[in-house]
């Protein structure tokens, strides 16, 4: 078990380990060799072309402005400066809700710790409890004293963690509500201020129907026009496009190649570029470069055409989804939020997401396998968490030295060294946790790849809920568990069954120690390493320095990243729970998450500023499920606090504890109703007041311009202009009746005109 000194140890190494990170950090940033490495988002933008710093060739590469140097800490009141309607302006509204879960964080922990080490940690202290149980042979350190496990059983000073659990409770359910509020209305204001997007006027519609007499173009025409007469305006039919992608990556290839040797002949003018064709163009006929590349590049460009041209025509590329759009927001509304068909599994529509969110792969699945493969998933999933317990186990191991002396002697020598034993106790579990997490969401995001969501954003939610349970049961539940066992081992081999759920609760408190090194490696050095950037830093320079050729190279090269919510939001629920859980058990951990968050506020709104490029927009869509684990996480809490009183004797509190969960579900139901619609749906007020606006200002707009290719693959984009130009929009000369080739459909009193996929790709 961790003492004072292991975490003094741990805690030197990390802030060391910070400091050197941010230090590097500050220096590297200013060298203008790294320019497209630190501030890549300018550079996205159009915003920025090259290094700020003039002079000769050498200034090029390296600073040599030694009053930069003087200043390299301004990029932390710099990373402050940027008000937060600007913030929303230039990285989006994800971003800074995303910014906004560090604050909540920062604002729920510094009052309860102020309260905590006011009045909880005197209480803790001044306690014998832990010195009365040295004859049981549990193990624990002076660290533990400051605990709840150093109150004796039956004690009548637990009344002051019951009240600090009401405290704790009401708090954070006003932080929690206050924040809901300001971002719903932040989200609303977006939303109502944001220029004109497809997906404002799009609905996604899968699974439809197969009919022998209608291909699905003509279906999706017929069905929208005959039961959305006065708001369908077009559609977009999605294909299955794998063979033109490999072609359009192809022919991407050959350009690039095609470029560097136009390069380099414009370089050497008297001598032609010259490639062989063997194994790795190391041997074999030698052709001249430019000749055989351009040869190439328009070969594959007639390819494309004429794949494109398949598509267009053919019916068989055609998948059961497609995208329609309608004349106003209010109709895509409507369509998007009703039921479209008395058969509930076909023609389901949902709100479209960006062009650019949109996962294609996952479109063409039908309804009857996403049940499958979400059930396949799900079996998966419930493996990979039961197997997962064994390198927790093993990291708990780490951790508990003592408890291992104690069953096994023999290993005392090669462990017993004091420096050594404070870096494995202090700093091994920390790191080795880490680890293990570390392709973790990688396979949670193949997981939800594989469920089938359509959007990007919405892959990202699923594989954070998923990796946020994971965590919970493994890294929380399981380090607990395994932890207890390893920790009170021998106790465990020589007591009876009944009274190891006292030593559970003994145990529970002691394990902070234990988190507060992961706080250590996880959010310090870890949120220190972010911002240095070194795995950009170095692939960047390989590519520059072997694989750039062209200026689309060095642009492809610069890897801006983004925030990741998959990963990055679990982790931050992590410390929101284990902050809530010991704040009134163990409030020694309080100052280390109240550290990491202040230090990832900035190091993230630094990120935000000059780093990370999003590769979507979803209006701060996400919030609800910060909120919900916030509130998972306090009920954890509460009854984790219930379980732990009752094992201390402290019976009589746990009908006032039992109020506190009722409280909190009921403060979660009130939020849910009171804002979540702000989320998931699109009022129809605020749809009309933004439609009646856009008339106003735009009598004359031509939507069906607006939206053509909107939803196209992006590898129908390639080679074609596809401005959108705002034409003047001419009135349609509408027939008497929907033309069909069902027989039933006829006569159908409706306005159509009969084409076949009229704005397929």
């Amino acid at each position: 078990m961790a003492s004072i000194n292991d975490i003094g140890v741990a805690a030197a190494i990390n802030i060391v380990t910070a400091i050197a990170f941010l230090l590097a950090f500050a220096i590297l940033r200013i060298q203008p060799v790294n320019d497209r490495v630190y501030f890549p988002k300018w550079y996205l933008k159009g915003l920025r072309t090259s290094s700020i710093q003039t002079g000769g060739f050498g200034s090029k590469f390296i600073n040599l402005d030694f009053r930069s140097y003087v200043r390299f800490l301004n990029w932390m009141p710099e990373a402050l400066k940027m008000p937060e309607p600007e913030l929303v302006h230039h990285a989006g509204l994800d971003s800074v809700v995303y910014l906004r879960i560090y604050l909540l964080g920062l604002k729920i922990f510094f009052p309860i710790a102020c309260v905590a080490f006011t009045a909880m940690v005197p209480v803790n202290w001044t306690n014998k409890g832990l010195d009365r149980l040295k004859h049981t042979n549990i193990s624990y350190s002076d660290i533990d004293k400051l605990s709840l496990s150093n109150i004796p059983n039956g004690s009548g000073r637990f009344w002051v963690h019951l009240c600090m659990a009401y405290a704790i409770t009401f708090w954070t359910c006003f932080m929690l509500k206050r924040e809901y509020k300001n971002i719903a209305l932040m989200r609303l204001q977006f939303l109502a201020n944001d220029e004109r997007r497809p997906n404002q006027f799009t609905v996604l519609v899968r699974n439809i129907p197969t009919d022998p007499h209608e291909s699905v173009c003509e279906l999706v025409e017929h069905f929208f026009k005959v039961n959305h007469p006065d708001h369908y305006l077009t559609y977009q039919a999605v294909h299955d496009s794998t063979k033109l992608s490999e072609l359009v990556q192809k022919r991407k290839q050959m350009q690039n190649l095609l470029d560097y040797n136009i390069n380099k002949h414009m370089r050497t003018q008297s001598k032609r570029p010259i490639i062989k064709m063997g194994f790795l163009g190391c041997c074999g006929e030698e052709v001249d470069g430019i000749k055989y590349y351009t040869s190439m590049v328009e070969s594959l460009t007639r390819e494309i055409s004429e794949e494109k041209q398949r598509l267009r025509t053919g019916t068989k590329s055609i998948v059961p989804a497609a995208f329609v759009s309608f004349k106003s927001r209010w109709g895509a509304a409507v369509c998007a939020q009703t039921e479209q068909s008395r058969d509930p599994t076909e023609w389901l529509t949902e709100w479209a997401a960006e062009p650019r969110d949109i996962y294609y792969d996952n479109l063409a699945l039908p309804y009857v396998d996403l049940k499958i493969r979400r059930i396949i998933v799900a079996i998966a999933y419930f493996f990979l968490t039961f197997f997962f317990m064994i390198p927790i186990a093993f990291v708990q191991s780490l951790a508990n030295i003592e408890g291992i002396e104690k069953a096994f002697p023999f290993l005392k020598p090669l462990i017993e060294v004091k420096f050594l034993k404070s870096i494995i106790q202090g700093f091994l579990p920390g790191i080795a946790l880490k680890i293990f997490l570390m392709f973790l969401p990688r396979i949670l995001m193949e997981m939800s790849k594989f469920e089938g969501f359509v959007s990007t954003s919405s892959l990202e939610r699923r594989a954070a809920s998923r990796f946020y349970m994971f965590q919970f049961i493994n890294v929380f539940l399981g380090s607990i568990v395994t932890g207890t066992a390893f920790q009170q081992l021998n106790r465990f081999l020589n007591q009876s069954a009944n009274d190891i759920p006292k030593t559970i609760g003994v145990s529970i408190p002691m394990k902070a120690t234990f988190f507060i090194t992961y706080i250590m490696v996880d959010g310090w050095a870890g949120v220190a390493g972010e911002i240095l950037r070194l795995k950009p830093l170095i692939i960047y320079h390989l590519k520059n320095s072997f694989l750039v050729r062209t200026e689309n190279d060095r642009d492809e090269a610069t890897d801006a990243g983004t925030i990741g919510f998959n990963t990055s939001e679990p982790q931050i629920q992590l410390y929101f729970l284990l902050g809530l859980v010991y704040a009134a058990v163990s409030p020694i951990l309080l100052p280390f998450i109240i550290l990491f968050f202040a230090l990832a506020y900035v190091v993230y709104r630094h990120q935000v500023i000059n780093v990370y490029n999003q590769k979507y927009e979803s209006a701060g869509k996400f919030w609800p499920d910060v909120h919900r684990r916030v509130v998972t996480a306090l009920i954890v809490s509460q009854l984790l606090l219930m379980g732990l009183l009752s094992t201390k004797g402290a019976h009589k509190s746990t009908p006032f504890l039992l109020v506190l969960p009722v409280l909190t579900i009921g403060f979660h139901m009130h939020c849910k109703c009171r804002y979540l619609p702000a989320f998931v749906t699109y009022s129809l007020q605020a749809t009309m007041i933004k439609d009646t606006l856009e008339r106003t200002r735009e009598p004359n707009l031509n939507l069906k311009a607006f939206f053509r290719n909107a939803y196209a693959h992006p590898e129908f984009r390639v080679g074609e202009d596809l401005e959108l130009e705002m034409a003047v929009e001419k009135p349609d000369k509408t027939p008497e009746l929907v033309s069909t080739k069902r027989g039933s459909w006829r006569n159908t009193p409706l306005p159509s005109s009969k084409h076949s996929c009229p704005y397929s790709p």
